[in-house]
């Protein structure tokens, strides 16, 4: 059995994600749970609705590494990065 000494301790903001899942990105349907941050494995375009103001925003030419953003929704139409994975 694996020990998790960090158990006990609630997990803040800054914490490291715990849940990951590979992102499809749909124009019609959200994310299963919004995320904490997005990778992005290949640069691109990424069209997201953010979790607080629930309207659609583009990135343009959003570069590969983290990302810091929470949202509930990857559009298909108008993402041209991939390889993209939501952390929670």
């Amino acid at each position: 059995k694996m020990v998790d000494t960090f158990q006990s301790h609630a997990p803040g903001l800054d914490s490291p994600a715990e849940s990951f899942a590979a992102v499809t990105p749909s124009d019609t349907e959200n994310l299963t749970t919004a995320s904490r941050a997005l990778f992005i494995g290949t640069a691109g375009n990424l069209k997201v609705d953010a979790l607080g103001v629930g309207t659609a925003v583009t990135f343009t030419n959003i570069p590969v590494g983290w990302h810091p953003i929470r949202v509930t929704r990857v559009y298909d139409t108008d993402t041209t990065a991939d390889n993209i994975v939501a952390v929670w």
